[in-house]
């Protein structure tokens, strides 16, 4: 592979490798979590409901936090603060991909001692308000992975994703 000086190897190929974990996590709780298009984002399921979830987001630099069910119905308990929903977004993003990337991600200062390690010193640090923010676009990504997930296991091509050129096929 033959890389210029302006990008990256990672940058030229056609994968991206995936992060593991950092710590093995429960999907029943928050089945999707991402930090994606300057947010923290993902879908919490109801606590009370099987059939509801909420799509919770926290904005990187303002903080600011949104909380509604995927039909974009607002979260009664986001009103004074955020919510359990928001709390455990963040619990399981720390998880997923330790306090250290998510709070600099958020822009959040953490200090030398994390704590528990879990989201709670995170949430503390935060200070944005709610404001409204469309649910739809991070559910229907969270459907999209779903459906990879009833794809059988293979080693050919996925037709969604022809566009990918395979591993330095492309050169």
């Amino acid at each position: 592979m033959v890389v210029n000086a302006e990008t990256t190897a990672w940058e030229q190929c056609s994968t991206v490798r995936v992060i593991p974990p950092v710590r093995p996590r429960k999907l029943a709780k928050v089945p999707f979590v991402e930090l994606a298009e300057g947010r923290l984002q993902g879908v919490v399921s109801s606590g009370s409901d099987i059939a509801r979830v909420y799509v919770s987001s926290i904005a990187a630099r303002t903080h600011d936090y949104s909380c509604s069910t995927n039909n974009n119905r607002p979260c009664g308990g986001a009103n004074g603060g955020p919510c359990k929903h928001l709390r455990a977004l963040v619990d399981e993003a720390v998880l997923q991909y330790g306090i250290d990337r998510v709070a600099r991600y958020l822009h959040v200062e953490v200090g030398e001692e994390h704590g528990d390690g879990g989201g709670a010193d995170l949430m503390s640090r935060l200070s944005g308000s709610r404001e409204s923010a469309p649910a739809a676009v991070v559910f229907s990504r969270f459907l999209r992975h779903l459906a990879y997930l009833e794809l059988p296991d293979t080693t050919a091509p996925v037709p969604e994703l022809h566009w990918f050129p395979a591993t330095e096929a492309v050169r």
